[in-house]
This record gives C-alpha cells, structure tokens and sequence, in this order.
C-alpha cells in the first residue's frame, strides 16, 4: 500500500498543485490508516481489494474511541475516499470503499472575530515610528483589509504589490493566483513599511530574500509563527478571544463586509475559495447578529 500512496502523493503535488502542509496532512492520516491495516488484517501482504466500508468503519472507531475529534475523524475519511478515488481512477480497485461510510456529525463552530471598534484599536497599537512597528501595522491592514491567508501573506513578494492599481496578487491553495483590492489605510500602511523596510535588512539577507515583502527583526523572509505571535500580540490587547490567531482578522474581514451589504458571491471570490458552501458560513454570524438586534431592539422580541 506505501507504494500507492506515495503515487498518490506525487498525484497532488503534480497535478492537483496541493500545499505541503495539505500533502504532509495526507501522507500522515493514510500512513495512519496503514499502520491500522496491518494490525487488522495481521499480515503486511494484504490486498488493496480486501479492504471494504466496515474496514474503514473500525478504522474511524478506534479513532473515535482513542477520543479524537469528530473534526479530525472526517478529516481523515476525506484523505481515505481522495485516495481510494485515485486508486479507482487508477484502475487498481474497483470501487471506492469510503463513499459508503457516513461522515461523523461535526458541531457548527462558528468562526471567531473582532468587532469594528476592537480592530481600530489594534491599529492604533503598532509603534510605527520603528521598521517593526511600521511592518506589524502593514501585516494587520492586510489581513483585515484584504482577508488573504497567512501563508498568501508570507509569500507575498515585491512585485506583486500594484500601489498604482492599489492591488495585491496572491497565490493562494492550489497555486492559484488572484487579485484582491488594497483599501487606503492599507496602501498607506504599505507605502510607510516599504520607507523603513531596508532597516531591517542584515548581511545574511539574500536577494531571494529581499524580494520577500515582509522580513523578520534579523532581515529574512517572516515564519509563519513568527507572524502569528505578532497578530496574536496584538489580538490579545484588544479582545478576550480563546483562539487567537491571524486566521481571526480573515474571519474579521468577511463578517464586517457581509454585515456592510457585500455580496455573498465576491466575499468568495476575495477569500479566495473554491466552493460558496465555505463562505455561507459567516451568514451565520450575520443572522445571529440579526437576531441580537432584533432581541434587543424590537418590542415584541422576547
């Protein structure tokens, strides 16, 4: 079966030009469900074609009983059935054992963010009379005012910056590239880093690295932990959330632009998300939002 799956592997990385972190997830879930086939079938020369949907079954059960989440059970059933979909396509097995193994029920988790008056505060934080300050106020005004991810964010290099269409072009999942607006605050944000950008500049800085538009305090390109302790930083001091992170402001910036009127449909096309089911969530958040105006306003709500 290690042979397969690293066929399959290879298959996302080539051809469905998926991240490593999403093929470093697949390798460890499927290598997961190998370890539990050899105990289960009590002989490393098993057949792909005895695998069935009850070997999946006891297979989600002893993950379940080992108290993992529901979230990362389904997780793991949606690594198997891709797989056994390219083995399928492959012609290896004749049918996809996964397909009939219901997906466990996940509880509706409503996404995390701040409110209006918690974001202008956080941008006041950042000492933007330094290279650091100015950077930071960069990096939020980004996150809030685009809504891209943080490795879009990470990778962003110089030139993909358009301060004369007042634009940024990212390459988001799949490698796919888009183009978000810039609003003013961020333009301005932008404009003032880049000023102060070559402070931070050091001799081991590279010219790979200095095309990279945001660069740590010691002049390489920013770590993802390292932008995420300067957001959460920030985050922190203007709101008592129990997760943190910059995933927050890009959950910000879609609920704060349905609640303003936008459209559900260009909310998707920012975000960058490739089915409308992943941006309906934040509808949520502005009816739960409806509902507490309506409670708090309306003389017949309660």
């Amino acid at each position: 079966m290690k042979n397969y799956i690293e066929k399959f592997l290879k298959y996302l990385e080539v051809e469905k030009n998926y991240s490593n972190n999403t093929i470093a997830a697949y390798q460890d879930d499927l290598m997961q469900f190998n370890d539990f086939l050899l105990k289960h079938f009590g002989n490393a020369s098993f057949k792909l074609s005895m695998i069935d949907h009850l070997t999946i079954r006891l297979f989600l059960g002893e993950l379940l009983e080992e108290k993992k989440s529901k979230r990362s059970v389904a997780r793991k059933l949606a690594a198997l059935r891709s797989y056994f979909k390219f083995l399928v396509k492959n012609k290896v097995i004749e049918q996809n054992p996964g397909l009939n193994v219901a997906t466990p029920k996940l509880p509706k988790k409503l996404p995390v963010f701040l409110e209006e008056s918690a974001v202008e505060k956080m941008m006041d934080l950042p000492d933007t009379s330094t290279p650091a300050g100015a950077r930071d106020k960069a990096i939020l005004e980004i996150f809030y005012g685009t809504g891209i991810r943080l490795s879009e964010l990470i990778n962003l290099k110089l030139e993909n910056v358009d301060f004369v269409k007042s634009v940024l072009k990212v390459v988001g999942k799949g490698k796919k590239e888009r183009i978000v607006p810039l609003g003013r605050p961020a333009v301005k944000a932008i404009e003032n880093y880049l000023a102060r950008r070559n402070e931070l500049l050091k001799p081991e800085t590279n010219r790979k690295d200095n095309n990279i538009v945001f660069l740590s305090n010691h002049g390489k390109p920013l770590y993802p932990r390292g932008v995420y302790n300067i957001v959460t930083g920030y985050i922190k001091q203007v709101a008592e959330l129990e997760k943190k992170s910059p995933h927050v402001l890009r959950h910000t910036f879609a609920t704060h632009m349905l609640n303003r009127g936008a459209d559900l449909r260009a909310v998707k096309e920012l975000l960058g998300h490739k089915n409308l089911s992943a941006t309906q969530i934040y509808t949520h958040l502005t009816v739960e939002r409806l509902k507490k105006i309506y409670e708090q306003a309306h003389p017949k709500a309660q």
